[in-house]
């Protein structure tokens, strides 16, 4: 990677050219440790902490790099934070996969070292980089094969006090303000030891913005919205790994028994009798609607629990695809309203570029021949208008906030972990749906396979959970509510103004009239 820092200018992170060969291997580590740092900061562990000092760490070692060094840099970062948080992606396909995907993602944060680089050299550059990051985290949220938000800024913050910040400005207004303390905490060691007090203080007060700002925000209060009473239903799987696809009609019989349990506590007063009843991602892996044991086993379960059901079912589409619905089943009238997921995981759920792909990687014909549905998320489950992010759907800000607008007052995670056996994919996961509890207000019922089910209130609070590979039943009070969030009315508004900011502060600056560049002192 090369040292050199270009032309020379008054800038943020001006620094000598070139320095000893030793400081570039201590820089590289300094740079894969920031990344570490930031695994560490996810669920679920508490470390939220981490999150802002693992941007101070890497924003020093950005500082008054190359472009082309600054690349380099992060990309190692990428490598330390993406390799550690992800080897649940080839638990039971190797580890190709996994490597593969944290080598692409890691590129991310190659793009941020190289912005930050380039942006450390102007004034405002904490401000700038800190937008940076979100522009780096949007894009690899949408690109390639329709993205991959996972491992954003902002799902590793559920623990701390920057939560409450998503329901004004959401995932990628959380992500802003982490980024922002880790960057303005490096301007203030810059100005301290350059004695530049003024400059120290008043990037300090910009450091506690964020936190000044946490109490400021209308936090949800759900304790006078009306409730409705819910199940999450886990019948668990018959054993981990891929392999629980084998044997789709137990995985149905042990959603349709546990249900039926929770009717008979129902009927002896032991539990209350739910409104309305959630089951998970895969639950029915059979078409209840091509085969008749399947519906019947689900109308059994139905009407002994006498309320809806959403059923996550695998639907034949009889042309060699297949759809991953959530099936509303009335417990009188059968099947009715559905959600198709629309986000579908590449390389899984179905293959990208399948013909070039399988030739070069012939394992690869194992993914599925999903295709994605259309709609708004939203169906109406006993009167209650739902919101359902199937699985992987939570990590994308629109999915969610899609169904929250057109009305859904409630929002449903219906999931399947147990392809990933007992990692931290699940943990991961949940943390989102708390982050999108807070950012719009409302509560969220999670019901997975094999664990973690969840329920959660709009404070982004768990009043319930289950453990992981057990048969389970959660039974609770969820507020629901119709207000909209600052968040969910602003969409994608904030994402967009930091991304144009970053752009801005790119932009070739002015030159004077005898041409050379007009510059000024940096204070970072």
């Amino acid at each position: 990677m090369s040292e050199g820092t270009g032309a020379a200018a008054p800038a943020a992170f001006a620094v000598p050219r070139r320095g000893p060969r030793w400081a570039v291997l201590v820089r590289a580590a300094a740079s894969i440790l920031a990344g570490l740092m930031l695994y560490a900061s996810f669920p679920p562990r508490p470390g939220w902490w981490l999150a802002p000092l693992a941007v101070a760490v890497l924003t020093a070692v950005l500082r008054g790099r190359t472009v082309r060094a600054g690349f380099g840099y992060g990309y190692l970062a990428g490598l330390g934070f993406f390799l550690p948080l992800l080897p649940w992606v080839g638990v039971y396909v190797g580890s190709v996969p996994w490597l593969a995907l944290a080598a692409v993602e890691a590129l991310a944060v190659g793009v941020f070292g190289a912005l930050a680089a380039a942006l450390g050299r102007r004034p405002g550059a904490p401000v700038s980089i800190a937008a940076a990051w979100v522009l780096t985290e949007a894009l690899r949220a949408r690109l390639p094969f329709g993205g991959f938000p996972w491992g954003r800024l902002a799902f590793g913050q559920t623990e701390g006090p920057l939560l409450q910040l998503a329901s004004l400005a959401g995932a990628a207004g959380v992500g802003f303000a982490v980024a922002l303390i880790g960057t303005t905490v490096v301007a203030v060691v810059i100005g301290v030891r350059e004695r530049r007090p003024t400059v120290a203080v008043g990037w300090m007060l910009l450091s506690v913005v964020p936190l000044v700002a946490v109490p400021l925000v209308a936090v949800t209060d759900s304790a006078s919205s009306p409730t409705v009473t819910v199940a999450a239903v886990q019948g668990n799987v018959p054993r981990m790994g891929l392999e629980f696809n084998a044997q789709r009609r137990a995985v149905l019989d042990n959603h349709v028994a546990a249900t039926e349990r929770l009717a008979a506590d129902v009927v002896a007063g032991r539990l209350p009798r739910p409104q309305l009843v959630v089951w998970p991602e895969n639950s029915s892996d059979i078409d209840p609607l091509r085969h008749r044991d399947a519906r019947a086993a689900i109308d059994d379960a139905a009407a002994a629990i006498g309320v809806p059901i959403l059923v996550g079912a695998v639907l034949d589409n009889g042309d060699g695809t297949s759809s991953n619905s959530a099936l509303v089943w009335d417990p009188v009238t059968g099947p009715g309203d559905r959600h198709l997921k629309q986000r579908l995981v590449p390389f899984g759920e179905y293959l990208p570029l399948r013909p070039m792909v399988e030739r070069v990687w012939p394992a690869a014909a194992q993914a599925g021949r999903f295709v994605p549905g259309e709609g708004n998320g939203r169906v109406d489950l006993n009167g209650v208008p739902v919101g359902v992010a199937t699985c992987y759907e939570v990590a994308f800000d629109e999915a969610v906030a899609e169904s929250v607008r057109a009305g859904a007052e409630l929002l449903v995670v219906p999931t399947n972990n147990a392809t990933f056996g007992r990692t931290e994919m699940t943990y991961q996961q949940l943390a989102m749906s708390r982050l999108r509890a807070v950012e719009h207000g409302r509560s969220v019922v999670v019901a997975a396979t094999s664990g973690v089910s969840a329920l959660i209130n709009p404070e982004g609070t768990v009043t319930d959970r289950s453990a992981m590979f057990t048969a389970d039943v959660l039974v609770g009070e969820l507020p629901v509510s119709t207000r909209l969030t600052w968040a969910t009315r602003l969409g994608a508004v904030p994402e967009t103004l930091a991304v144009a900011a970053a752009v801005l502060f790119l932009l070739p600056r002015r030159r004077s009239a005898a041409g050379t560049r007009t510059t000024k002192r940096s204070s970072f």
